[in-house]
């Protein structure tokens, strides 16, 4: 696949590495030498120093042949722009990243597609409505929906008292036979090995298990795994960025009590102007005495997203000493994620993997719908939608010749979320999860052509 992504900032270079990495004939176009020296250096793929907006240099870039373009730029206007001068210039799809979430939510009525972008993306949004996630299933330290809620991802660590820790997938099975979830992927405590479940898999004290469930399994999850679901409705927002701003929104909207905590005295001011339903506090968040004095420990949840990750990290971990229940803290370094469950912060989240994750699925053969990364692990769990001619089609489970390191994780057919066996019927419409390692993926997309 051809792709052009212009703009070699962090969001541009993560999707140039990860989109290398899979042999796609990447170009990147930026302003800027430095960035562009560096992707040049570490990267197998071909770099254009210029203004991505500069027809000529769109030429150079081959943008006719191209299958993608991806505007990914600080600037927004700038990314719009790009957009619309590829799809003119021959480009069969366009995405552009924007900050303003207006356009997003008036999208159909704006009518983007007949500017020439085809989608959409905020890395803010992705993160406020992840966020937003994660306080729902408060016990959790992942999760991810698909078709609103008809199937549900959730990721967690299993402690001794989750039910079945030392017992197998299959033996599991048969003391629960009517539990409607099914484990996708583990890692074992303490490895950087990700293992697709199997009949004879042992669950292990410590385990980082994923699972897809039904929205009616989630609460049966909680009781098999000794999780409690926390009551949230006093939440604590370091940090007055773009994230923070739309989370607080948000939140407040949804009628929970939200403090934001912004050391900027005038950006403080604005956004208590902007944000009238929420208590913003000018000061200086890693103050552990003003965390005190703003009663810290009477709250549910702490969400920290300035834009420095260690101060993010630590006063997530000052939070958790006061016993706050659910830390969520945005970082930007990749390798923290490895170290989320030892240090004790409940989620870590990340811009550019939830753009990346949402740009991925454009990228995937087949016809994906969704696509998410699993957090910390060597895993991509994708959402296909059945076709009359795919392999897949009017077969049973059982029958499929689907790869040992790839699981099917549930079925979605009329809008209803389904946990399927091998006896199960796969027909044309059905929307399939699949999680699978990356060397299976190219297989696993073949059965879904």
């Amino acid at each position: 696949m051809k792709i052009i992504i212009a703009g070699a900032g962090e969001v541009g270079f993560h999707l140039a590495k990860l989109l290398s990495y899979e042999s796609q004939d990447i170009t990147l176009i930026d302003n800027n030498r430095d960035n562009l020296v560096y992707a040049d250096t570490h990267l197998d793929i071909r770099t254009i120093k210029g203004d991505a907006t500069s027809i000529s240099v769109l030429k150079e870039a081959n943008v006719k042949y191209v299958d993608l373009l991806i505007g990914v730029t600080s600037s927004e206007s700038t990314n719009i722009t790009v957009c619309v001068l590829a799809k003119q210039l021959g480009a069969k799809r366009t995405i552009a990243r924007i900050s303003n979430t207006e356009f997003l939510e008036n999208k159909e009525e704006l009518g983007f597609v007949k500017f020439g972008i085809d989608e959409l993306i905020s890395p803010e949004a992705l993160a406020a409505g992840e966020i937003a996630l994660l306080l729902n299933q408060s016990a959790f330290s992942d999760s991810y929906e698909f078709e609103n809620g008809a199937l549900i991802m959730i990721g967690l660590d299993l402690s001794r008292t989750a039910m079945f820790v030392g017992k197998t997938v299959k033996e599991a099975a048969a003391i629960f036979p009517k539990l409607n979830f099914v484990p996708i992927a583990i890692q074992r405590f303490g490895t950087q090995y990700t293992l697709i479940p199997r009949g004879d898999t042992q669950f292990k004290e410590g385990d980082q298990v994923y699972f897809i469930t039904t929205r009616d399994g989630v609460d049966v999850l909680y009781k098999l795994t000794g999780k409690v679901k926390h009551s949230i409705k006093n939440i604590m927002i370091l940090g007055g960025s773009k994230i923070g701003k739309k989370t607080a929104r948000d939140l407040s909207k949804k009628n929970f009590n939200v403090k934001l905590i912004e050391s900027d005295r005038e950006k403080a001011f604005d956004l208590a102007d902007e944000l009238p339903q929420v208590l913003v506090i000018h000061s200086d968040g890693r103050n552990v005495e003003l965390l005190e004095e703003e009663n810290i420990h009477d709250m549910d949840a702490f969400i920290a997203v300035t834009g420095n990750s260690e101060t993010n990290i630590m006063s997530c971990l000052v939070a958790k000493s006061k016993s706050v229940k659910k830390t969520i803290a945005l970082v930007e370094n990749m390798d923290y994620f490895q170290l989320s469950h030892s240090i004790g912060i409940d989620t870590l989240i990340n811009k550019k993997l939830l753009a990346a994750n949402n740009i991925f699925r454009y990228i995937r053969k087949g016809e994906v719908v969704a696509m998410t990364k699993l957090n910390n692990m060597n895993a991509e769990l994708l959402e296909f939608i059945v076709k009359a001619s795919s392999q897949v089609c009017n077969k049973k489970i059982k029958d499929l010749d689907f790869p040992r390191s790839a699981i099917i994780g549930g079925i979605i057919r009329n809008g209803e979320g389904l946990i399927a066996l091998g006896d199960f019927y796969i027909k044309a419409g059905d929307r399939i999860v699949v999680c699978c390692l990356p060397r299976s993926i190219n297989k696993v997309e073949k059965l879904f052509l």
